[in-house]
């Protein structure tokens, strides 16, 4: 009778520890967001979604308005120290300056080929402008595609030495795969340039491109020998820019969205505009707060500047994404990539 009482004891024990166990190694295989920290952000996430997907609820949305739209620059990848567009931009310059000389006295070429980002920055949005017109001109959309997918398998990001796709969130792709794994449709609603977006963005976020909406140039039909083009034309189209992106969403995917993720004041008003209908919705701000894994900034930033959607976001219950506080991981693994 001693043995006997001494091994149920053990017994009870060792049940116990292993159901403990494998009721841990469930939740663990079964998190959704594995790469963000336990806390307050991830559980609204995970609520929010739980609320909208579970029909017994008077929250519940059909899966055809279940629709996400998500920032790029600053929200999907990184955008220092400058924007990655801008940076092909810059290369761009360069490789074609030797049939364009006057290029050498002329503002902002001058500024790309003298290396002076704060004249290039200075030249805002305007210089900008003037350079992506003077660099993807004239060309077919299939040379355009062919040249981008070219530079990012070539060039790395010069402070990390990563490539630029391997400059993603890791949160953020997990935060995608979980929002399309509960029947939601994720667009990209970016100020950056459309076809610059749509060779790569279904290979790394798995977004398709018809799924992509962004700036662009105006394009022409054209037969060039024999052969029927879409060719890039000297003339901006369009600018997917603070009140321009509820426009752009109205216009190329016809639905509001349920939930928006931005990370600077250039995603104000879509996420203005997307919390601000009927039903469960969400707005999320990502917060660049940690200087030692990525960058630190917000207000006084030339990328990625928030100052009033910091100010506003508590009030208008938007989640502020704290990056230092909130993410476990900032990019994927080199592996996973």
């Amino acid at each position: 009778m001693k043995q006997t009482k001494t091994v149920l004891p053990c017994l009870t024990g060792l049940i116990f520890i292993l159901f403990f166990n494998i009721s841990n190694a469930g939740q663990i295989a079964t998190d959704p967001l594995p790469a963000w920290n336990s806390g307050t952000t991830k559980q609204r996430i995970i609520d929010f979604v739980a609320r909208v997907t579970d029909s017994n609820l008077s929250t519940f949305v059909p899966v055809n308005e279940r629709i996400a739209t998500f920032d790029n620059d600053g929200t999907l990848w990184s955008e220092k120290p400058t924007y990655f567009q801008l940076l092909f931009i810059i290369d761009r310059v360069k490789s074609m300056a030797d049939d364009h000389p006057e290029w050498k006295t002329t503002q902002p070429f001058k500024a790309v080929l003298d290396n002076d980002m704060a004249a290039l920055k200075a030249a805002g949005k305007h210089g900008l402008l003037e350079l992506t017109i003077a660099t993807h001109a004239g060309m077919t959309t299939e040379a355009f595609e062919l040249i981008v997918k070219d530079w990012l398998a070539t060039t790395r990001h010069p402070t990390t030495g990563r490539a630029f796709t391997q400059m993603v969130y890791q949160p953020m792709l997990e935060l995608i795969n979980y929002l399309r794994a509960n029947d939601f449709k994720v667009f990209i609603v970016s100020g950056g340039g459309l076809e610059f977006m749509r060779p790569w963005t279904e290979s790394v976020y798995g977004i398709p491109p018809d799924q992509v909406v962004g700036s662009s140039v105006e394009t022409r039909y054209e037969v060039r020998e024999g052969k029927p083009v879409i060719v890039r034309e000297p003339k901006i189209h369009f600018i997917d820019d603070k009140d321009t992106k509820p426009v752009a969403i109205n216009r190329f995917i016809g639905r509001r969205p349920i939930l928006a993720a931005g990370n600077s004041d250039g995603d104000f008003e879509m996420l203005e505009w997307t919390t601000s209908g009927d039903g469960a919705r969400l707005g999320l701000l990502v917060h660049h707060t940690d200087a030692q894994r990525e960058w630190a900034y917000d207000r006084d930033s030339s990328e990625g500047r928030l100052d009033r959607g910091l100010d506003e976001a508590d009030q208008k219950g938007w989640l502020l994404i704290d990056m230092a506080q909130d993410w476990k991981q900032i990019y994927p693994a080199p592996n996973d990539q």
